[in-house]
């Protein structure tokens, strides 16, 4: 598998917390922790938007994806709200976490708590070609329920 190096800053709150890490051999995602200094605490509907204490420089050609854990979200309704969340080469802020509860409990999140994936994705720039028609396909323009099946 092929190793594309990013270069990491930690910032000081989240200290003593472990770098993401891939959790299995074939894992595309590593898990991205809460770097909370007090407990949070997320009730039904609500959104938080929780720090990683993590900043990156992300190759050009490359972008960082945010995802939901499969986990939380089945279990608990946790999603991320603007799923995948999308974290370009250019930015060098903090990595941070919009935590929305879907669910009907609230949820207690801890420092370290493993709150979302993230994904390294490579980017391809498009090049619009404008045409007066498109070359036809089977399905056409059919949209939305246009194979009758839900």
């Amino acid at each position: 598998m092929t190793k594309i190096k990013v270069v990491v800053k930690r910032m000081k709150h989240a200290g003593g917390l472990p770098l993401p890490t891939y959790m299995t051999r074939g894992a595309a995602g590593m898990d991205l922790l809460a770097a909370i200094t007090d407990q949070v605490i997320l009730p039904p509907g609500e959104i938080r938007i929780l720090p990683t204490g993590l900043k990156v420089a992300i190759p050009t050609g490359y972008e960082l994806q945010v995802r939901p854990r499969s986990g939380l979200a089945a279990r608990r309704g946790i999603g991320v709200l603007n799923s995948p969340g999308t974290i370009d080469s250019d930015y060098r802020g903090e990595i941070k976490v919009i935590l929305i509860n879907l669910g009907t409990e609230q949820l207690v999140i801890e420092r370290g708590d493993r709150i979302a994936q993230l994904v390294l994705c490579p980017v391809f720039r498009i090049s619009w070609e404008e045409s007066a028609e498109l070359p036809p396909t089977e399905r056409g323009s059919g949209g939305f329920g246009h194979t009758g099946i839900d």
